[in-house]
């Protein structure tokens, strides 16, 4: 896709206590934290115990101490066990104050000589990053903050390594998401994105679940990566000395489950394409597919109308989600357009007019869009919307009318030769669903997969789709009418959390490899 990328800023990082200024630093930082390490083991203290119960989490303390407070309950209040990362400490003889964040938040302790007693020497031996457990009772300071004044304290992981800061740390974008544990330690709002992406799956599930859909799992390691235009992984079988791919798609093996009597399937899961990666796009993926007997497409909008914005109430109370400087409004129904309409009005090509390959391919080249010599019709259209249309499909949107060049496995309109019942949906122009009426002749299917087998030889279309025997049998044993559904989780968590690039959404997106001199560069810092 040939959309600019839209920038990603760089977040700022907090200062910490331990800042390596250069390799020298940074090794007397480690030196230093290895001397600690080995007081606290002469001490008899287990420095990385296997367990601490906690009562309660810094959030909850909190709010537990203020609701009591204004009870007029304090008396009364249980001590609170905690328990987190140190962030903060400021020692002042002896009293000291830590920050303790756990995954709720941060709570302040108070660390006083006369209340701990020996563990009080501990303190010297503590560094910002070492995780903490603290008991004691919930007190407000002279500046009225909410603060554990602790009783006992306990060493739970004694951290080796100082954390970064802005100036030493994370120096870039792309080295937040190689070591994504750094970039949550130093920016703990980022976790809120994956915790709303869980809540999206979640909410999938449970909207499936309600409309009677049943949850199933296919495979992963396949013998054919067919049911999409992608080239595959490749990997092999030792036991049984077979070439297998990393599936592409889950819809052939979706759609046996529909011939073998399962009304309403659904499976999310990880898919691998071995493509480019930008801002869109990442080689494995999470992808929803849902297929339904006795339904045809327009049955599949209104579905992912509904879906769609009863998650985005669900996240954010409207259907109605901030995105950029403005707002994408999910309420249905979403506008249905005909690509061959919106080709046309946006770039004046008349698709209906260029009916060969040979044809459009000398109209690709007058128009800037470098086709190869020999080049597939479907995938010059494709060419085509993605960069005269998607662009202007900022608002949900509905693009129908695909010709058939581009879709194998979906019904041939009756009413309109050479095009079929498919749709993809956009927003924020790019695409995040995919659905079709299903084509379940078995006749007409092996014909379309001959024409993909002669585009993969005649054109050198190494993402044309594959013949799958096996599916084609299944075929012929009967398939009803099926409505199916394909919707990219990743892109969909970007709409609905806000985020430009895919790899805000993924907990660990693939990275170039470093060389061993950038991997000595990156662990100097």
């Amino acid at each position: 896709h040939n959309r600019p990328r839209r920038p990603v800023p760089e977040p700022e990082l907090p200062p910490t206590a331990d800042q390596p200024d250069n390799l020298g630093s940074l090794e007397a930082n480690l030196e230093s934290r290895r001397v600690k390490l080995g007081r606290i083991h002469e001490r008899g203290i287990d420095p990385y115990p296997a367990r601490f119960e906690r009562n309660c989490t810094a959030t909850e303390a909190i709010t537990r101490f203020v609701a009591a407070e204004t009870a007029n309950r304090l008396g009364s209040a249980d001590p609170v066990v905690l328990a987190g990362r140190i962030t903060s400490m400021r020692v002042m003889g002896r009293a000291a104050f830590l920050d303790l964040r756990d995954a709720s938040g941060t709570v302040q302790a108070m660390l006083r000589q006369n209340v701990l007693g020996d563990d009080y020497s501990l303190l010297p031996d503590l560094d910002i990053g070492d995780f903490l457990g603290v008991s004691g009772n919930m007190m407000r300071t002279r500046t009225g903050q909410p603060t554990v004044e602790a009783t006992t304290i306990t060493i739970l992981a004694k951290g080796m390594r100082p954390l970064p800061e802005k100036w030493h740390g994370l120096r870039d974008v792309e080295t937040r998401y190689r070591q994504r544990y750094l970039d949550l330690i130093a920016n703990p709002e980022i976790a809120d994105t994956f915790v709303q992406r869980s809540r999206v799956i979640s909410g999938i599930r449970r909207f499936l679940d309600d409309r009677g859909f049943v949850e199933v799992d296919t495979p992963i390691l396949v013998p054919i990566p067919a049911g999409a235009h992608a080239r595959p992984f490749i990997t092999h079988h030792n036991a049984l000395d077979m070439q297998l791919y990393l599936r592409i798609a889950t819809e052939l093996y979706l759609k046996r489950l529909i011939v073998g009597g399962l009304d309403k399937v659904y499976e999310i899961g990880r898919v691998f394409r071995n493509e480019g990666i930008d801002q869109d796009h990442n080689p494995e993926f999470t992808l929803l597919e849902s297929y339904e007997a006795y339904a045809d497409y327009n049955n599949v909008m209104e579905m992912v109308e509904s879906l769609v914005s009863t998650l985005a109430i669900d996240l954010h109370g409207s259907p109605r989600v901030p995105y950029g400087e403005g707002f994408i409004d999910f309420t249905p129904p979403w506008q249905r357009l005909s690509l061959p309409e919106e080709i046309h009005r946006r770039c004046g090509v008349d698709i209906d007019q260029y009916p060969d390959a040979e044809s459009l391919i000398g109209k690709a080249a007058e128009m800037g869009l470098d086709p190869a010599p020999r080049e597939a019709r479907g995938r010059l259209i494709d060419k085509m919307l993605s960069v005269y249309v998607e662009p202007h499909l900022v608002q949900p949107s509905f693009l129908i009318d695909y010709p058939e060049d581009m879709s194998p496995l979906a019904k041939g309109r009756p009413d309109k030769p050479g095009y079929v019942e498919r749709f993809e949906a956009f927003a924020a122009g790019m695409e995040i669903a995919n659905a079709y009426t299903e084509l379940n002749d078995p006749g007409v299917q092996r014909a379309r997969f001959a024409e993909q087998e002669h585009l993969r030889a005649a054109y050198g279309d190494d993402e044309a789709d594959r013949t799958d025997e096996d599916f084609l049998t299944a075929l012929e044993y009967g398939m009803p009418p099926t409505g199916g559904l394909g919707i990219g989780i990743d892109r969909l968590v970007m709409l609905l959390t806000g985020q430009a690039t895919i790899r805000d959404v993924l907990l660990f997106p693939q990275m170039r490899a470093l060389s061993s001199d950038a991997d000595d560069d990156h662990d100097s810092r």
